[in-house]
């Protein structure tokens, strides 16, 4: 596996019927399955990675000011099959962040919303490239 900085990887490995073992380039591992039971599906690791990349994104630039009391992001969608097939809609990130009271509580909270506008408008590599549309090219090895 690759470890170029820009490049980004990872291999699943079946491990049971609809059952997979992915692992990163840099060695970690999670597994994921097709819904039955508690493994997370293919769809719920795609939410978990549009909440994951944003918060980071307004973690990093809002805790500069004061660490959150309080910080959670739901992601929400809709799954749908319909004539362009199964696809998510109505996908919606909440912020559910508390900041202490004082200044810099203050500082923190007048910068939350524009955190989360640059983190959807641009640093949100996820988010980014789902509302991008990015083609996705299949071959066979």
């Amino acid at each position: 596996m690759t470890t170029d900085s820009a490049h980004r990887g990872l291999r699943l490995q079946r491990i049971g019927s609809t059952k997979y073992l992915v692992t990163n380039d840099r060695g970690g591992q999670i597994t994921i399955g097709s819904g039955g039971g508690t493994d997370f599906t293919p769809v719920d690791l795609l939410l978990a990675g549009i909440g994951g990349c944003t918060a980071a994104d307004v973690d990093v630039l809002t805790s500069r000011r004061a660490e959150p009391d309080a910080f959670e992001i739901a992601v929400d969608a809709n799954k749908v099959r319909d004539e362009a097939g199964n696809h998510l809609t109505d996908i919606v990130v909440t912020f559910r962040i508390r900041f202490p009271e004082g200044e810099q509580g203050d500082k923190a909270r007048a910068l939350l919303p524009d955190a989360i506008k640059k983190s959807h408008d641009r640093l949100c590599t996820v988010s980014r490239t789902v509302e991008l549309g990015t083609p996705i090219a299949n071959r066979i090895d």
